[in-house]
């Protein structure tokens, strides 16, 4: 299949499948005329790619994670490969921190608000 047809399987835009290749995510064939070529795997690998986004990884760790995935015909279900444990708690602890960053930054701005509510006028 034609990136056109991948875009539409995967509901993902051509200009994304694009940089997931540049990214070394998505690895199609190329036809003698230049064209990307897909299959059905790569249907697969975006599912597995957008389901790793959502859950805050970024680009350079699921090309690290991602042959560490598969199907189980209705999601997505990691493996045990070498390094895998240690890249999700790197990640994990990575969005607990910003987390804890955001929390933060919320509770200065609660306090700014409270301030200014206060104020009478």
């Amino acid at each position: 299949m034609r990136i056109g047809d991948l875009a539409r399987e995967t509901g993902v835009n051509r200009r994304l499948l694009r940089y997931y290749e540049e990214q070394g995510l998505l690895r199609p064939a190329r036809l003698p005329n230049g064209y990307r070529e897909y299959g059905d795997a790569d249907v697969t690998a975006v599912r597995h790619i957008r389901t790793m986004l959502a859950a805050g990884l970024p680009t350079a760790a699921i090309a690290r994670l991602l042959d560490c995935v598969h199907d189980d015909g209705e999601r997505m279900v990691p493996a045990a490969c070498p390094g895998m444990v240690a890249s999700l708690r790197r990640e994990r602890r990575r969005i607990a921190e910003s987390i804890a960053r955001l929390r933060t930054s919320q509770e200065a701005l609660d306090s700014m608000l409270a301030t200014v509510l206060k104020q009478p006028g």
